[in-house]
């Protein structure tokens, strides 16, 4: 099945070249750094031995901010090496980490280019986020004798179907992992199914990241700047389409002093939401603009990077976004932990059991709608003694789900150390 992977990779060549010129019709830095996607890094250069741990976008590179920290505290003598897809996840890392990291694309899965990928970084050890299954780079990793691991791994039934669809190359991918760690139950069972020989259970890093004291006194500064005396609605990482619903919900809710804050989980459509903010005829700041929020503005639009936190911090109620229309949802954990009340809509299957295990700790309610939203906004607007329980529920549920870092470090000491019985590392939790 490899070489019929390996053939079809080649023959969509063309295609992704096209993809990436296409990309950069929105976000022009899908063109730099091109060379990486093919396994070319003269500009990168490790000085130490490199621990390499691959985040794609956003979200798992924030999710990986504990993880990082923890590589560096155990491991001195190495540098880590964070790989990502696109170019946010890439600007997030740099924005977290600084010059502490190493940071690249990771290369696309042709055998020329992970091999130049190898060759260049030589890493002791790798570390994949999530749900990533590459087997050119997967057999070639273990070709060169670098332990592989699959960690926060999660699979939703959706993507499984997909994977099956591949078994026996999905199959012999898994089965070549040094380690494999799922997020949930349900994850190691879906990814055992596909083939893996055991996936243990590791929990989700994303609750072990705790809100940045330099974000909540952004929040507070936000909170001066919003009008300390408005109620604060925030719409979390909306994807397209959900702006337009949300914005139309919220006209018919009566709080004559309510602030909506508008948070598109894509940059490259900030200017799109401006644009259907002036449509539907609601007067809006930009946060970009750092101006004081005048008492006739109804929608300040999020279009800054990296401040999500300080959003939290500063809001009243939070929507997440991406689970009105089936997106699967975006990350409720740290709304939970910055202690607001979260409303979820109907499709939370990229966080499914955070979400069920937050609505049912009171952390969150779920609604099948924007006119549900509008509502149960209503509601809690109207309550702030459950805005205070809901908030008091989400920090409770997000302290009792932490853990997962301390179960990948130990997962990690059994890989790195060598097998009394082979001589090689290797290891599961």
């Amino acid at each position: 099945m490899n070489w019929i992977y390996t053939t079809v990779l080649f023959l969509l060549l063309p295609y992704v070249l096209f993809h990436l010129v296409w990309r950069a019709r929105r976000q022009p830095e899908y063109l730099r750094h091109w060379g990486e996607r093919f396994g070319s890094y003269r500009r990168v250069r490790p000085l130490r031995p490199v621990i390499w741990l691959h985040a794609v976008s956003v979200g798992e590179t924030r999710a990986a901010a504990p993880l990082v920290k923890a590589l560096q505290a155990r491991y001195p003598e190495h540098q880590v090496l964070l790989t990502h897809m696109t170019p946010t996840g890439r600007a997030t890392g740099e924005q977290l980490f600084g010059a502490e990291v190493l940071r690249c694309y990771l290369p696309y899965d042709y055998p020329f280019a992970v091999r130049g990928f190898l060759e260049h970084f030589r890493p002791e050890l790798g570390l994949l986020l999530e749900t990533e299954i590459w087997p050119n780079l997967i057999r070639a990793c273990r070709a060169a004798n670098v332990p592989l691991c699959l960690v926060n791994a999660r699979l939703s039934e959706k993507s499984a179907r997909r994977y099956a669809r591949f078994g026996k190359l999905s199959a012999a991918s898994l089965r070549q992992m040094s380690a494999i760690a799922a997020q949930t139950e349900e994850d190691a069972r879906r990814l055992e199914a596909l083939g893996a020989s055991h996936a243990g259970v590791m929990g989700n890093l994303k609750f072990d990241i705790a809100p940045p004291a330099e974000m909540l006194e952004l929040g507070s500064r936000l909170l001066q700047r919003f009008g300390p005396e408005r109620l604060i609605f925030l719409a979390a990482s909306t994807r397209e389409g959900e702006e337009e619903k949300i914005l139309a919900a919220v006209q018919n809710i009566a709080a004559p002093d309510l602030l909506t804050v508008i948070v598109p989980r894509h940059p490259q459509r900030f200017d799109a939401v401006a644009q259907l903010l002036e449509r539907m005829g609601f007067s809006y700041q930009r946060r970009s603009l750092d101006q004081p929020v005048g008492a006739d503005t109804s929608v300040v639009l999020g279009d800054s990077m990296g401040e999500m936190f300080a959003y939290y911090a500063a809001c009243d109620v939070a929507f997440i976004g991406g689970s009105l229309l089936p997106y699967g949802g975006q990350n409720l954990i740290e709304a939970c932990a910055a202690g607001k009340p979260v409303i979820l809509g109907p499709h939370t299957w990229n966080f499914a059991e955070a979400a069920a295990r937050a609505v049912e700790a009171g952390a969150a309610v779920r609604v099948a709608s924007a006119e549900e939203m509008a509502q149960e906004l209503q509601s809690l607007l109207k309550n702030p003694e459950r805005r205070r329980s809901m908030g008091q529920a989400g920090r409770d549920f997000s302290r009792r789900h932490q853990g997962a870092t301390e179960k990948v470090m130990a997962l990690l000491e059994q890989v790195m150390s060598p097998s009394p019985e082979k001589g090689k590392p290797g290891g599961v939790i």
